[in-house]
């Protein structure tokens, strides 16, 4: 989140095995299936070789950021080429809902119905708390951030990495959050996200990934960003540590769903079955530290419980219809600090 980069598109063609599955379509021209990710490689790679090896269906993965991918499926509304998306804050996709088609996936009795959409235009799979990470060979334990408002110290500015909410997902939900934090009604949230530009000092950043990168990189003291993506960097040993800001923070989930026009739509309905079930969501919180939507599924070691976390009153309704404007706020007030 400081110098504009570009968002590229990464095409993965991930092979199934060969052989078949009672669970699979049983025409073998039939057992493909595109899906549009904006997850990280290492999620995506488990996931679908876990939902390959159990299905047999050959997955094709476009991935790219959240906003880029929700208007690719915009654009192609007409001639729909993904049957998918898996990943992004869910407000997002309740924003391009018309273009999701509705699907009740097995399981979704196990699920709180805080984490879907009550027509099932998208069904949440992970809560994900947003956070401050830092980076401890720069920051000194007793200058650490402890909230939104620590990150606009002077000793920080032109050193944040914050992703570009127009492609990132997250980095909306982080803008949203920080916002509502200080007052969406009475103006100061708007005033705050002025300030916080102001520190960033146009170094805004194309994609999330780079957010936790450069800041175990040292290129950035702090970012803001997912705690499913900053953990891993904790757990492996990385200079860094996290934060959940004492003015409280979101946990909006990612979500899953149905694209409306799907050419594979029985096999995108198997993926999202496979994306809620028990199995693949405590593989997912053993194996990448990702919470779970489930009731049965176990927290992931090392983190704190939802409920020891302080969080906002987060209004999902005004982030997803409200989308359009919310972006052309902040890009008036990007333009004016830049």
């Amino acid at each position: 989140m400081k110098r504009l980069t570009t968002t590229f598109t990464i095409l993965l063609l991930i092979l199934s095995l060969v052989g078949c599955s009672q669970n699979g379509p049983s025409d073998e021209n039939s057992k493909t299936l595109t899906v549009y990710s904006p997850h990280p490689a290492e999620t995506i790679n488990i996931g679908i070789q876990e939902f390959t090896n159990r299905t047999g269906i050959k997955v094709e993965v476009v991935a790219a950021g959240t906003g880029e991918l929700l208007n690719r499926i915009a654009a192609e509304k007409d001639n729909p080429l993904g049957d998918v998306f898996w990943g992004g804050g869910a407000e997002s996709l309740q924003a391009f809902g018309e273009h999701f088609e509705p699907y009740k996936p097995v399981g979704i009795e196990d699920i709180d119905a805080l984490y879907y959409d009550p027509n099932y235009l998208w069904i949440g799979e992970s809560p994900l708390p947003m956070v401050i990470m830092y980076n401890t060979n720069l920051v000194p334990e007793d200058m650490a951030p402890k909230s939104w408002s620590d990150v606009l110290k002077p000793e920080f500015k032109g050193k944040i990495a914050m992703a570009d909410p127009a492609k990132s997902g997250s980095a909306y939900t982080i803008m949203l959050t920080m916002i509502q934090a200080y007052g969406k009604d009475t103006g100061r949230g708007w005033y705050f996200i002025e300030d916080f530009l102001k520190a960033v000092d146009g170094k805004i950043l194309g994609s999330s990934g780079g957010v936790y990168k450069g800041v175990e990189d040292g290129e950035f003291s702090v970012g803001l960003t997912l705690e499913k993506a900053a953990i891993e960097y904790v757990k492996n040993g990385s200079p860094v540590k996290i934060v959940y800001p004492s003015e409280g923070t979101s946990a909006v989930p990612d979500g899953v769903g149905l694209i409306k026009g799907a050419k594979n739509t029985d096999n995108a309905k198997l993926f999202i079955d496979f994306i809620i079930s028990y199995d693949f969501q405590d593989i997912m919180a053993k194996k990448l530290s990702r919470r779970s939507v489930r009731s049965d599924v176990a927290s992931p070691v090392g983190l704190p419980e939802l409920s020891e976390i302080k969080f906002i009153d987060y209004d999902f309704n005004w982030a997803a219809t409200k989308k359009v404007d919310i972006m052309e706020q902040f890009k008036e007030i990007l333009v004016r600090t830049n």
